[in-house]
């Protein structure tokens, strides 16, 4: 199975991921070491990525799902996907389920002002949410939760208690 843990930046994504692939025993990939090199620096200068900018970045992500699915490798993916097409690109199979971490705009805003050392900041927060599709067909966890309790809501939506 590959679980791909989404949403808009500071909403938890790799935190949770990391959680949740701990805890099962599984593979941890982060999508944001996908992201070539221009990619990365638009995004740390606050500059929105478009999809044009995102299509070989996504094609990285389905290559790698693939190939996992092929070995029959269980992975939690950090994955934006904020868009419902970026999600059926990534969708190879019916063994790829998304989490959906949900939370407000002032309470990831937040977030993100206290976070340090990570390329992806504020700045980005606004274009994040214009660009989000929200998925109908995902798990969804509320972020006022602490991680914890977050990985064990996922758990037991996936029947992985």
């Amino acid at each position: 199975m590959i679980v791909i843990v989404m949403g808009v930046v500071g909403a938890g994504k790799t935190t949770v991921g990391s959680m949740l692939a701990a805890e099962l025993g599984w593979q941890f990939a982060d999508a944001d070491d996908f992201h070539p090199p221009a990619n990365v620096e638009k995004i740390r200068n606050g500059v929105a990525l478009t999809d044009a900018d995102r299509a070989p970045w996504l094609d990285l992500i389905r290559k790698a799902i693939v190939g996992w699915s092929a070995a029959k490798t269980n992975v939690v993916l950090a994955c934006s996907a904020l868009k419902s097409s970026y999600r059926e690109q990534l969708k190879v199979s019916s063994k790829v389920r998304f989490v959906y971490l949900k939370g407000s705009a002032p309470l990831i805003g937040e977030r993100l002002h206290l976070r340090q050392g990570h390329f992806a900041g504020e700045s980005i927060l606004a274009s994040q949410l214009a660009d989000l599709e929200e998925p109908q067909s995902a798990i969804v966890a509320d972020i006022r939760q602490t991680p914890s309790q977050i990985v064990d809501s996922i758990r037991k939506q996936l029947g992985l208690e």
